[in-house]
């Protein structure tokens, strides 16, 4: 069962993933607010794409990289300050605390954490939990679950299945 407000999308391609973090970008962008996306999913299935086509459309040029080794990436750009927190390598969410994330915290920032579930408890509460998962044996692409967990969530989610449709996955 789906927690309300939620989307499945199926995504086909590293492209189209490009696509909708565009969607999400445009999305994010109603709002002035501080605004947090949570990213899970296995390893390869997707997240620093969805990221990439994020910072793509704030204007952000070059490869997009996982944070792995530095755990935060920021990324300024005109109207917002984005920081790509990758948290894999985090083996308590008491590591958490020393990275300031609070601090970043402030104006219209944009915060996309990716493997949010190692610092449980020690991060803001995101506006949308994005899981990305790999589809049923036989199927191509990914399957991407949208949850918003706030209004300008709920909104984001609203103006992102507006943008693209036909990812919509109807029966869930």
């Amino acid at each position: 069962m789906r927690e309300p407000g939620t989307e499945i999308l199926n995504v086909g391609s590293a492209e189209r993933m490009q696509v909708l973090g565009r969607a999400i970008a445009a999305a994010v962008d109603v709002t002035d607010d501080t605004f947090t996306i949570a990213l899970e999913g296995e390893l390869g299935a997707g997240k620093t794409t969805l990221v990439g086509g994020i910072l793509r459309s704030y204007g952000v040029a070059g490869p997009v990289r996982s944070p792995t080794y530095t755990l935060i990436e920021p990324y300024e750009t005109p109207g917002r300050s984005i920081y790509h927190l990758d948290l894999y390598r985090l083996n308590d969410p008491d590591e958490v605390e020393p990275l300031g994330i609070r601090d970043l915290l402030t104006g219209s920032a944009l915060l996309l954490i990716e493997w949010p579930s190692r610092a449980a408890g020690a991060i803001p509460a995101a506006d949308l939990w994005i899981d990305i998962a790999y589809p049923p044996a036989g199927t191509e692409g990914r399957q991407v679950r949208i949850t918003p967990h706030s209004l300008n969530g709920a909104s984001a989610v609203r103006h992102i299945v507006a943008a693209i449709p036909e990812l919509r996955l109807l029966s869930s």
